[in-house]
């Protein structure tokens, strides 16, 4: 879910935010956190959880606007399987894949599961290469 919206979504954040091509994944993260985000939601999340190899990290929002008004049902299952921000991670993994950087995105806690916070989680998988589609030269 948000995959489609991602792939359209970074050609507005392109053009209006200015920023350039990020040269690692570290000043990637910061834009999606202080621009990206406040742009279009007016969050700033906090990146957090870097793994050794700077191939991860986690995005904890302290507030989350597309579950301020949310209330699951009370079935148990609601609260074990339903991601309802999962939107979120499908929008970075589209827009991430328009500036060519594969990436892997889930959450790892959600304030509407119980948690004291949301944290979302990318990992990096591989920067994809422009191609030629197949018969044009």
């Amino acid at each position: 879910m948000g995959y489609n919206i991602g792939l359209r979504l970074i050609e507005e954040f392109l053009a209006k935010s200015g920023t350039g091509r990020c040269r690692e994944l570290k000043e990637t993260a910061e834009i999606i956190s202080k621009v990206g985000f406040k742009m279009f939601l007016n969050i700033t999340p906090t990146i957090d959880n870097w793994t050794a190899d700077f191939k991860q990290f986690s995005l904890i929002f302290d507030e989350n606007p597309l579950a301020e008004f949310v209330e699951l049902p009370d079935d148990g299952r609601a609260h074990r399987e339903l991601w309802y921000s999962n939107l979120l991670a499908g929008v970075i993994r589209g827009a991430l894949e328009m500036v060519q950087l594969q990436v892997e995105t889930e959450f790892v806690s959600d304030t509407l599961q119980g948690s004291d916070y949301t944290e979302l989680r990318v990992k990096f998988i591989k920067t994809l290469e422009d191609e030629i589609p197949p018969g044009e030269d």
